[in-house]
Formats: structure tokens, C-alpha cells, sequence
């Protein structure tokens, strides 16, 4: 793989075998039956004004396909559709414990014609060059085994002048980051092993955002995989960052 991030190198379990893949796999398909409520928990319900800020990134694109990668149990797709209204909504994600969720939650709400759940490989996206308007990812790109490689692959599948927009956890202003990094350490690892019995995934949690590329290092990342028109926005005092970028018309 050319040039390897640190943050590539970040994973679930340190003393596995197993790739970064299989690991993060693993991991959530481990704490799926939680992941909604200890989101809501311990973002304190802000998270899903923080997807919601992210959509509306796509809101004068007016997207008709859209691929959302990492999609979890699905709460990005369904804002989309709610918010959007494209034809179609594409959900992928490599956990198949996340999907079965997923696909309960869009049964329940009849949305199994407006959006579909695969399982599938942000590096190895299953569908031809050019497909979607739109690709989101809301808090995966970290969990990537190959960063760069999964951008690169997201931007073959955008149609020319298509858009990607990404949310992911950042590191606060200056004057908060004690706070932030005492509730990163203690906080999170500490509930998700209460609630999942899982510590080591909100370690992860707290490793993989301090290894993270963000800001402006995201950004020039995006342009040298080939993304063009890019930008981002803090949203709460710099927890949570969107960046975008698009596919050259």
C-alpha cells in the first residue's frame, strides 16, 4: 500500500491476528445490539444534529443515488431519504450484526424500496464507476484499513460532479480539550464496557480519533486522492468536523 497513515495502523485488539478489517468487523458486530443507544448516550442526542448538519451539505445537489459507506444501522440513509428524497438510498458496511439492525429499522419504518443494506467493503466498492450523485460516511473513515484507498475507491463511484461528505469525531478548541480528553480516556471506554462489555472498542474509539488525519491534514489527503472543491466545517466547538470534496465534472 503506498504511503500508510499511522492511522491505518490503529485497531480494535492489539493482540489479534486478524486484519484491521476483520477486527473492526468483529468489534461491531459485537456491540451492534447497543451502538444506537450508547450513540445517543454519550453524544447526549447531539450526534444526530450532527448528521443532519451533514446531509444538508447535500441538500443544492439534489442527489437522486446515494451511497452511504459505513452505514451502520442505517441512521444515516434514513435521514437521507427523509431529508433529500433521491430515488435511491445505498447503504454498505462490513458488519453484518449493524445491517441485520438496519434492515429491522427500515422494515419497520416500510422504507425497503427506497433504501437497501449490503454488506460490503469501503476499499472494494461493489458497484461500477460513476453510480452515485452522493457518498456519505458518517463516523467510518477512521475505522478504514487503508484511508487514502477507501477515499480513492468512493471517488471512482461518484458520477462526475458528484460530492462526498464526510463526518467524523476532531479534536475540540484548546479550551476544552482537557475536559474532552479525561471524557475520551475515562468516559467512553468506561460505559461502553458497562453497557457492551466491550472496553476495548471504546479504546479504539479513543485511539483511532487521536490518529486521525483531520482537519486541514484531511483535506489535503482528499486533494491528492483527486477530489477537488474541498472544505469543512466544526460543528460544536470543533468535536465534530464535516469535510467535502468533489469529483472533477
Amino acid at each position: 500500500m503506498d504511503n500508510p497513515l499511522p492511522h491505518d495502523t490503529i485497531v480494535p485488539y492489539k493482540h489479534s491476528g486478524l486484519s484491521k478489517k476483520e477486527q473492526v468487523a468483529q468489534m461491531f458486530d459485537r456491540i451492534a445490539f447497543r451502538y444506537d443507544f450508547i450513540n445517543r448516550f454519550l453524544s447526549a442526542g447531539i450526534d444526530k444534529y450532527w448528521r443532519r448538519r451533514a446531509i444538508r451539505e447535500l441538500k443544492a445537489l439534489r442527489p437522486k443515488q446515494v451511497l452511504d459507506v459505513a452505514t451502520g444501522t442505517g441512521d444515516v440513509a434514513i435521514l437521507v431519504h427523509r431529508m433529500l428524497r433521491p430515488d435511491r438510498v445505498t447503504g454498505v458496511d462490513i458488519s453484518e450484526g449493524m445491517l441485520e439492525l438496519g434492515r429491522k429499522k427500515i422494515a419497520k419504518l416500510m422504507l425497503n424500496k427506497e433504501i437497501q443494506l449490503l454488506k460490503g467493503d469501503s476499499e472494494a466498492i461493489n458497484f461500477p464507476e460513476a453510480s452515485f450523485d452522493a457518498v456519505t460516511v458518517a463516523f467510518g473513515v477512521r475505522n478504514f484499513e487503508h484511508l487514502r484507498s477507501g477515499l480513492q475507491e468512493m471517488l471512482r463511484v461518484l458520477k462526475p460532479g458528484g460530492k462526498l461528505v464526510v463526518l467524523e469525531f476532531s479534536k475540540p478548541r484548546k479550551i476544552f480539550q482537557g475536559l474532552y480528553s479525561m471524557y475520551m480516556k475515562t468516559v467512553a471506554p468506561g460505559v461502553g464496557s458497562l453497557l457492551t462489555h466491550n472496553r476495548e472498542a471504546y479504546q479504539y474509539l479513543t485511539n483511532s480519533v487521536k490518529a486521525f488525519p483531520e482537519g486541514n491534514d484531511f483535506l489535503t489527503i482528499l486533494k491528492e486522492v483527486g477530489y477537488s472543491n474541498t472544505y469543512l466545517k466544526t460543528l460544536s466547538l470543533g468535536i465534530c468536523t464535516i469535510y467535502c470534496g468533489e469529483k472533477v465534472p
